[in-house]
C-alpha cells in the first residue's frame, strides 16, 4: 500500500488510482522482466522530472528506480541472463 495525497496525480503517474494506508516514502520492490522496453517507454513520454537510468546491481540484476510525486520509491528489478532467483 502507498499513501497518496492527490487521487489525479497518482492516475496520472501510474494510470490507475491506487491508496492505501502505507507511509509516505515507502519504498517498493517490484521483480520484472522487460526492464528496457518499460524504461524506454516511460521515457519516450518526457515526464519533466523523471528521467531514471538502469544500474547494473551486486546482485546479479539490473534495476531502475523511479520515484513517485508522493516521495515513494519504485525499485524495478530485472534478474541478468543466468543469473538465479534467489
Amino acid at each position: 500500500m502507498l499513501r497518496i495525497f492527490d487521487v489525479d496525480r497518482a492516475r496520472e503517474f501510474y494510470l490507475s488510482e491506487h491508496d492505501g494506508d502505507g507511509c509516505p516514502g515507502a519504498v517498493v520492490f517490484v521483480r520484472m522482466t522487460g526492464l528496457d522496453e518499460y524504461h524506454q517507454e516511460i521515457s519516450a513520454k518526457g515526464y519533466r522530472y523523471l528521467r531514471p537510468g538502469i544500474e547494473t546491481m551486486p546482485w546479479h540484476a539490473r534495476m531502475m528506480q523511479v520515484t513517485d510525486p508522493f516521495g515513494n520509491r519504485l525499485r524495478l528489478n530485472e534478474d541478468l541472463p543466468g543469473s538465479r532467483p534467489g
